[in-house]
């Protein structure tokens, strides 16, 4: 997000320099007044300018000492362009809601860099909603610092891990490291046995004692993984523990899918709720469980705090993730060797052969690839595209994505590859910009892809005016994680929920359908269902069906181009030669569709001459389509109701069934139809 940098000149014209000492409060020239004690006290306002935003951090803190509050750093801003911090908020320790002792106080500062590289005081909300403390001694200012959750290790899909610090959450919901080795050094060790769903524990420490013993054991280690928020007030609802090679981010780790996930219950104790126990590696020899822990907190120390300083907060997959700041590939060096080998020999025989590698301070990151049928393809048949990102639904050995067409046999074709190195809007937008140049700058008149915010900035930047669509299995996906409750315990929510997205015939019969769920079921106040509907355009048929998306069906997509040959665990030996032997076995299944229609004949079944006709043009797969159609329209009946100039309005009915009936208005001047 990048902030506003123009500023009112008349709101600069009384700038100052503060220079904020740890101990005392510097007061500019002729700005500054005195307490009843005759200690200088120092008012922020707009226009204040600083040397560093931490002068300014410095100044808030020992302002907040002397009225009676304490702050905690709030949001920071980047540039677009180079990605510097060029805003920064200090808020009130009272901000939110995250615990009881907050009371969603709004006061804060925002200082933002202007050209000169000064600080300047640009927002400032002065009211507090809560009663001041004593305001004591000026003191070296004590900062309430944010602390991260440790990242989750990310292969396949996004995590959702916010933002944790000790302080907000209850002592139940936080893995207190130093509690758990004081613990085991004490000779205190938790419970053992084997996971099983359904298993309750009094707090999440306990939990996460209870796998670590397992984990030892059994002769693994474990990390912790993502943990979930409640939309209402910030608490931790959910957490992960995972196998210490989850993920692929070292060569040590092995995309391990085992975990084992807690579910906050109403009552304050936690369950098990998922669990996953194949390991896709062999095992350690059993190790001491106290030893283990007391490694594995030191660990996690160490993971937990020396990347935070280049870590990002920001959404992805519909939930908040921390990211790293410093772009890094996931993509092994050894993958760059074999392809643009590859690369250079496919040019040698094709002329028409494109690749591409973005490179970052000498080092490869994302890779594209198209040959020359794949471009044609794409002149062809790239009005509708599937960007195709399975890969993050598993735990995949390389994050490969194709771009992915459907021809005039309705048959999934090649319109490009790419190798992901990182999950970001630079990534995804590089990818998109890549390929748009391999097709001549051919844009899509639609595309489905992911819902990520960083795909959808990606889209709306390179493909502007392309109908972005969701994809079907991340909104089930979504949906479950979401509703799944609803879903599989009231047999009438599905009903309804399903006949609104599916059924409703035009915007204000969904719109009426969508607000009675909400009401019905007390969905008001879901952050998901809420962001849905904003974005129904995506997603629900009723909004998407005058969109041309080459009859690929709303709920459900294209089946995977390499399905069958590339699955999770390819290894990087066999990739060429299974992804060459998908093109040759995919190009045939087109080879014998261009022979059946040149060679075969559909049989007809009416005398209607535009039936004959379109035999004549048409594939024999898109013929019986259109075949399917004509012999549906027989079935209808339209008598004209009124004319309004050049509109005309029918009454459309189904022979035999007088519930299914539609108005039509038919614009004579435009050609057009309407419901």
């Amino acid at each position: 997000m990048t902030a506003d940098r123009d500023m009112n000149r008349e709101e600069l014209g009384n700038i100052m320099t503060v220079r904020t000492k740890p101990a005392a409060l510097v007061v500019a020239k002729n700005n500054g007044h005195r307490n009843d004690d005759g200690q200088s006290k120092m008012e922020p306002h707009v226009g204040l300018e600083f040397d560093s935003a931490e002068d300014a951090q410095e100044f808030y803190s020992a302002y907040a000492t002397q009225v009676g509050f304490k702050i905690r750093i709030g949001q920071l801003y980047r540039s677009r362009v180079d990605g510097s911090v060029i805003s920064r908020r200090f808020v009130c320790s009272k901000e939110g809601f995250q615990t009881n002792s907050r009371t969603g106080c709004p006061a804060f500062i925002r200082v933002q860099k202007v050209d000169s590289g000064k600080w300047v005081l640009a927002n400032i909300k002065k009211e507090h909603n809560h009663e001041f403390e004593a305001s004591g001694e000026l003191c070296p200012p004590q900062i309430q610092r944010k602390s991260f959750a440790t990242p989750r290790s990310s292969s396949g899909g996004a995590s959702r891990t916010g933002i944790r610090s000790h302080e907000d959450d209850s002592p139940s919901s936080v893995v207190d490291m130093k509690r758990l080795k004081k613990e085991e050094m004490d000779g205190i060790v938790g419970p053992t046995g084997e996971p099983q769903k359904g298993l309750e524990f009094n707090s999440a420490n306990e939990a996460y004692k209870f796998y670590y013993t397992y984990a030892a054991n059994t002769g693994f280690r474990v990390r912790i993984g993502q943990l979930f928020r409640s939309k209402h007030d910030g608490s931790i609802t959910s957490r992960r523990f995972v196998c210490s090679k989850e993920g692929h981010q070292h060569p040590s780790r092995v995309g391990c899918g085992a975990y084992m996930r807690i579910q906050r219950q109403e009552s304050g104790s936690w369950v098990v709720d998922r669990l996953q126990k194949e390991h896709n590696h062999e095992f350690d020899s059993p190790t001491d469980p106290s030893r283990t822990v007391t490694v594995a907190s030191k660990g996690y120390r160490e993971e937990g705090s020396s990347v935070l300083e280049n870590l990002d907060l920001v959404e992805t997959n519909g939930g908040l993730s921390l990211v790293k700041r410093v772009r890094e590939s996931n993509i092994s060096s050894d993958w760059y060797n074999l392809l643009l080998e590859y690369f250079q020999s496919q040019q040698a025989e094709d002329m028409g052969f494109f690749y591409g590698v973005e490179m970052r301070d000498g080092k490869g990151m994302n890779i594209f690839w198209a040959d020359a049928r794949s471009r044609f393809s794409c002149s062809q048949f790239g009005d509708a595209i599937v960007f195709d990102t399975t890969y993050r639904r598993g735990n995949y050995l390389v994050p490969f994505a194709s771009f992915v067409g459907v021809n005039h046999h309705r048959q999934p074709v090649l319109l490009g590859c790419a190798l992901i190195a990182d999950e970001s809007e630079e990534s995804f937008t590089w990818i998109f910009q890549t390929w748009l140049r391999a097709m001549s700058g051919h844009r899509p008149v639609s595309i489905i892809a992911d819902q990520d915010r960083a795909i959808q900035n990606s889209i709306a930047q390179v493909f502007p005016g392309t109908h972005h669509r969701f994809s079907p299995w991340q909104i089930l996906a979504k949906e479950q994680e979401n509703l799944g409750a609803l879903l599989s315990m009231d047999g009438e929510f599905k009903y309804e929920y399903d006949t609104c997205i599916f059924q409703s015939q035009t915007a204000s019969e969904f719109d009426s359908a969508w607000n009675m769920l909400m009401n019905k079921y007390n969905l008001r106040e879901n952050t998901w269902f809420k962001e849905m509907y904003r974005m129904r355009k995506c997603w629900v048929p009723l909004h998407i069906k005058g969109t041309f998306f080459a009859g690929i069906p709303v709920d459900g997509s294209l089946k995977s181009y390499f399905s069958t040959t590339l699955t999770p665990q390819t290894p990087l030996n066999e990739f060429i030669v299974r992804y060459e032997k998908t093109l040759v076995q995919r190009r045939e299944e087109e080879g014998k569709e261009d022979f059946n229609s040149f060679n075969l004949q559909a049989v007809l079944h009416t005398k209607d001459p535009i039936e004959e006709q379109c035999r004549r043009l048409y594939t024999i797969i898109m013929f019986k389509v259109f075949q399917k159609e004509l012999l549906e329209c027989y079935s209808y009946v339209g008598i004209k109701i009124n004319v309004e100039g050049a509109i005309s309005r029918y009454l459309v009915q189904k022979c035999g069934n007088g519930d299914e009936r539609n108005t039509v208005a038919f614009n004579a001047v435009e050609s057009e139809y309407q419901l």
